[in-house]
């Protein structure tokens, strides 16, 4: 098992890259199953900076026309949720009228979630659907159902993937959870 530093945190192997790659098929599967035959062009939101990986990997696999939007929302500081959710950069584009597909790199409070459904209802989305590569059951406090979850985990801190620890660790391939055994 790997560890790694970054900062004062020691974090170990949780995830390896095989078995994401595995869940985003998968998930990428059931949006295909879902949008087959689509005349429209639906939206993938990118939620900057976590899901670049997750959006990158995921769109490849799609198999029908979509466009790409950004936005970037922050409620972390460190290793915690902070509760507040702020928008830091709003949509790169126009959404109204066209169904968004919410791509973000994990749902835990399910905070950043209903802000940023909010935000696409005012801006006229027909319709959203969430899509997360990681989902903390044990930590939502929303009545949030995702429409696409490629996989769920527990509620402890993790880097690697699109995820950070203060900016550090996001191009790292696996997903590394926070080793409380060696030192925080």
């Amino acid at each position: 098992m790997e560890r790694i530093r970054l900062f004062d945190k020691t974090f170990r192997t949780f995830i390896p890259n095989g078995k994401i790659e595995k869940a985003i098929d998968a998930v990428a599967e059931r949006i295909n199953t879902d949008f087959k035959g689509c005349t429209d062009i639906p939206v993938l939101l990118c939620v900057l900076n976590g899901s670049i990986l997750f959006t990158a990997e995921l769109m490849k696999r799609l198999t029908f026309n979509c466009e790409i939007v950004s936005t970037k929302l922050s409620s972390y500081s460190g290793t915690e949720n902070t509760g507040k959710v702020r928008q830091v950069m709003g949509l790169t584009s126009d959404i109204a009228g066209k169904r968004v597909i919410i791509v973000e790199d994990i749902v835990d409070s399910g905070n950043t979630i209903v802000e940023l459904q909010k935000i696409l209802a005012d801006k006229g989305a027909s319709r959203t659907y969430i899509c997360t590569m990681l989902l903390k059951p044990d930590a939502c406090r929303k009545d949030l159902h995702p429409d696409y979850v490629a996989m769920e985990i527990p509620n402890d801190f993790i880097v690697g993937f699109g995820m950070d620890y203060n900016e550090l660790g996001r191009n790292l391939k696996d997903i590394y959870i926070l080793d409380e055994e060696n030192g925080k």
